[in-house]
């Protein structure tokens, strides 16, 4: 089983804490093992762990980290049981150019050191506490907002067309991302219908930040509504 374990691309859904457990028990019975993508939800993203996977309580047999493990520089690791690595090597002969090379391992290391020295774990904790708040407070405001969901540096908000319905809003959310990045302000959409804005902020994101953000959105939505 592959998962990220937050479910990033499928809209961050709300599953409580130790959601994954059960799963990861029956792959296991199976005779499978749990490989957890990790590129988007660790390093401290939700606020709450390190890793997402510790979140949903389980300890992956394969681990894939990469993107923002050396803040830009091009650097990815995979971590897994020693008799994992064993079996592999046994059966397969693996070779990379750049695998190992200082530059990249010294970059990575940076990375780990100023999220300790920076205490950026707990500020990602502090600061998407407040982004929700204020994602809450732009729900109870425009009914096109269906859902708000994330945890720590991870959140967003589903928009719909009908808030009973839930249909989606999904040309509606083209267009709210197309005004924010002309606003100077990059957001994604992800989810089955392309319809929540997925928000994922630099780590040191502070709450000045995050009130510029929403400010904006704010006024994106109104504008935007008004014009429906």
């Amino acid at each position: 089983l592959v998962v990220c374990p937050y479910f990033l691309n499928e809209g961050f859904p709300n599953n409580t804490d130790g959601w994954l457990r059960p799963a990861a028990d029956i792959v296991r019975k199976a005779g499978g093992l749990l490989i957890c993508d990790e590129v988007q939800s660790g390093f401290g993203r939700t606020g709450t762990h390190f890793w997402a996977h510790e979140k949903m309580d389980v300890v992956p047999d394969v681990m894939t980290l990469g993107k923002p493990m050396a803040n830009g520089h091009p650097v990815g690791g995979v971590i897994a049981r020693g008799d994992i690595v064993s079996e592999f090597r046994k059966g397969y002969r693996y070779f990379n150019t750049f695998g190992g090379n200082p530059v990249s391992c010294a970059a990575a290391m940076a990375v780990l050191d100023e999220i300790e020295a920076e205490n950026l774990v707990a500020n990602a904790k502090r600061t998407g506490d407040y982004a929700r708040q204020r994602l809450n407070a732009l729900q109870a405001k425009y009914d096109i907002i269906g859902d708000v969901r994330g945890s720590g540096l991870i959140f967003g908000a589903e928009m719909v067309l009908d808030k009973t319905a839930k249909e989606p809003a999904s040309a509606f959310t083209d267009g709210i991302i197309n005004a924010m990045r002309h606003r100077g302000i990059i957001l994604s959409k992800l989810g089955r219908h392309k319809n929540t804005l997925k928000i994922r902020p630099p780590m040191p994101f502070s709450k000045a930040n995050a009130d510029l953000l929403f400010d904006t959105l704010d006024d994106v939505l109104n504008k935007s509504l008004n014009m429906l």
